[in-house]
């Protein structure tokens, strides 16, 4: 008894002599983070938080723009996801379901795009009351507050349709549930952001990256181009789809009444705002088509945001890049340095990721500017042959030339040519060095016959899995503000306007110009965009809201079958290399639905709220179809 005495008195003097100490021993404050109040009363305080809403550890919010290893192009008719297991089938087959969300991505996610809403909600609410001495910096941050918040709801409102509408922050104890406001109530509250950080950013020299009012006119244009295209016209697209014509609401998808011509000028005028204050576009300049190999590396240079060491990169030509996500050598961020790496070819140890279908390579058009077929002969025969100079800027294909292959896989290739077929040989056939059959690695291969070469730095030193590339996503370039005038023109009935601009794109990629009007015009401006834009998250989008995903999205993909046979009394070179003196090659497209047997089923306009959020939130109206 008397040692547990003991024991308990010295634990009370423990007590009494912690408690005597001085308080502030356990009011010190964490040392990884800084309290709300101290935030808006430092600049460089208040400028770290709003760094914060455009990304969260590199993955929420912009994330690594498009430049994730699944990229958005898999879910379209560019591409196919080389790894099985990634739940593109689940949005491709039409399974997509609220309890099975599939492939989905942190730059457009439901509860990841609400999560930066807020951010800039909290940021908005705090600058207007913070302490910092500095008013301008204060304004500058909430102008970038305006277009984050602009952003982000645009990209739920293209995913999801129309949105719940939230401004403000809320406090503990509060209702947080709240109905999804109409489609035309999001495109008029994100116009009005759109107008309050152009007007806040107005005259403003932006760190790249940064928003800016160009930006910000950028979005205006691509909300509005969007806000007038057949889907979100209820009356059309109820003509076109059984499903949205079903739907008790649908003014979640887009407008039920009101004048739709007025929505397109509306369109037509701020694309205009953008070509007149976006500093003229990269060399739109030309007054017929460009040489051939002068357009390929015009391609080449906007691909590469003149971030690269590639020839020809010259910032001097005019800007491109309106609003884009930069990488520096500071960060290692992935996927977003390692584009490569990640698509790239696998006889470099690459993996192949995001590659190339047949039904995007048939769309380049022959030099000419005729539409390529494999009716014709001469271009069966030799169909990667005389093609739109952005096809040899965007493909990797059967006998291209590529890096130095013997910089990270052996002298094996000398002729560092892409091999993506089958060779006859002394003794039977061979595969090629990047098919699934490869002496290099057997596993990572392209299904397709393709690889993507837009976006991979040319530089014959980046060839191996660690070297890191910075080349920016393009959130918004000039050239799309181009399209986005010329379609408005089109749909207006202003057909010479349009040619004018289609016409400056197609001299830049080397193409004549473009001649038809009406429908014939319509379909040659939405093929245009769809090479110019390739890879670049926009055909997702344009195949849903012009309602021809079910054409085009839900095709069967279609691969290339390269077949190399020794002409009569030819001898093999060894090391192989691609040589049509020695060999004829077939070219066989195939349907192949093994990885993934694509449909479409109009549900994929919209893609489904999921369970969990309307466990949450029980005022959500579901999508149709769902």
């Amino acid at each position: 008894m008397l040692r547990k005495l003991i024991s308990y008195l010295i634990i009370i003097a423990l007590v009494v002599f912690i408690s005597s100490c001085n308080k502030k021993f356990l009011n010190t404050e964490p040392l990884d983070r800084v309290s709300a109040d101290v935030t808006w009363t430092d600049a460089a305080l208040a400028t770290a938080f709003i760094n914060g809403v455009y990304n969260d550890n590199n993955t929420q919010g912009l994330g690594m723009g498009g430049f994730d290893e699944e990229m958005l192009a898999s879910m379209t008719d560019e591409a196919i996801f080389t790894h099985a297991g990634r739940g593109y089938n689940i949005m491709n087959e039409g399974l997509l379901s609220p309890d099975n969300q599939g492939k989905t991505a942190a730059t457009y996610e439901w509860s990841v795009m609400f999560k930066k809403i807020r951010a800039a909600n909290l940021g908005l609410e705090n600058l207007r009351t913070a302490t910092f001495d500095d008013e301008d910096l204060n304004k500058r941050l909430q102008g970038e507050c305006h277009f984050l918040r602009a952003y982000y709801y645009q990209q739920l409102l293209r995913f999801y349709g129309g949105v719940p509408i939230i401004d403000h922050t809320y406090g503990l104890g509060e209702d947080y549930t709240i109905a999804r406001n109409s489609y035309e109530d999001c495109v008029n509250f994100i116009l009005m952001d759109c107008d309050s950080a152009a007007l806040l950013l107005d005259g403003r020299d932006m760190e790249k990256g940064r928003a800016s009012k160009i930006a910000a006119l950028a979005l205006k244009s691509r909300v509005l181009l969007y806000a007038a295209s057949d889907l979100h016209d209820i009356p059309t697209a109820k003509a076109k789809s059984s499903v949205i014509s079903a739907y008790a609401n649908p003014e979640l998808l887009g407008y039920t009444t009101g004048d739709r011509r007025a929505r397109w000028q509306a369109a037509k005028d701020a694309a205009k705002a953008v070509l007149d204050q976006g500093g003229g576009g990269y060399r739109l300049n030309y007054a017929s088509p460009a040489p051939a190999d002068e357009a390929t590396q015009n391609y080449i240079s906007i691909s590469m945001g003149g971030a690269s060491k590639a020839p020809g990169v010259d910032p001097a030509a005019g800007v491109e890049l309106l609003f884009a996500r930069y990488f520096v050598p500071e960060k290692d961020e992935y996927s977003g340095m390692y584009t490569g790496l990640c698509n790239g070819p696998n006889g470099y140890h690459n993996w192949a990721g995001n590659t190339p279908i047949q039904e995007l390579v048939d769309d380049y058009e022959m030099m000419d500017g005729s539409k390529f077929s494999w009716s014709n002969s001469e271009e069966k025969t030799h169909p990667y042959n005389n093609r739109d100079p952005r096809f040899y800027a965007s493909i990797l294909y059967d006998g291209s030339d590529w890096k130095p292959r013997n910089l990270i896989s052996g002298n094996v290739d000398p002729a560092n040519q892409i091999q993506t077929g089958s060779y006859e040989v002394a003794g039977g056939f061979i595969a090629g060095l990047d098919t699934r059959q490869s002496s290099i690695e057997d596993w990572n291969g392209s299904w397709t016959g393709y690889y993507v070469r837009k976006f991979i730095d040319p530089d014959p030193n980046i060839v191996d899995n660690t070297t890191r590339a910075y080349v920016p996503w393009p959130f918004f370039r000039y050239t799309e503000a181009v399209f986005n005038y010329a379609e408005a023109c089109i749909e207006l009935g202003e057909y010479d306007e349009a040619k004018t601009w289609l016409n400056k794109i197609r001299y830049r990629a080397g193409m004549p110009a473009i001649t038809e009007t009406g429908d014939a015009l319509r379909q040659r401006y939405r093929n245009e965009r769809r090479i110019e834009l390739a890879y670049e998250d926009q055909r997702y989008h344009d195949a849903r809201r012009w309602m021809i995903a079910a054409e085009t999205l839900g095709r069967k993909t279609v691969y290339i079958n390269v077949i190399g046979k020794l002409k009569p009394g030819q001898t093999a070179p060894v090391p192989y290399r691609h040589d049509e003196t020695k060999y004829d090659y077939t070219y066989t497209p195939t349907v192949v639905n093994a990885l993934e047997n694509r449909t479409w089923v109009d549900k994929m306009y919209f893609r489904p709220i999921s369970r969990d959020e309307k466990n949450r939130n029980d005022k959500l109206i579901q999508n149709p179809g769902y």
